[in-house]
């Protein structure tokens, strides 16, 4: 039985969550940060192939502002 949509997208939306928090706390290392960020873009890639570009216009841009944000020293701009 496949499961709802809307259940599937809560957790996609939990587990970005937690990314952020880790972003935000100076202690979590950057490598898992990173790590954690593929993990997240896979799930999206199996769970929603034919919209990964929304994962990369919400996701992606929302950690890379938060990292240059609170993690000046480790952003890339």
């Amino acid at each position: 039985m496949a499961k709802d949509p809307r259940e599937e997208m809560r957790r996609i939306q939990g587990m970005a969550g937690r990314i952020c928090v880790h972003i935000l706390r100076s202690d979590y290392p950057l490598i898992d940060i990173v790590l954690e960020r593929n993990a997240l873009r896979e799930e999206c890639s199996r769970l929603f192939p034919d919209r990964l570009w929304l994962f990369d216009m919400i996701y992606e841009s929302r950690f890379d502002r938060l990292i240059s944000q609170w993690r000046p020293e480790t952003s890339d701009d």
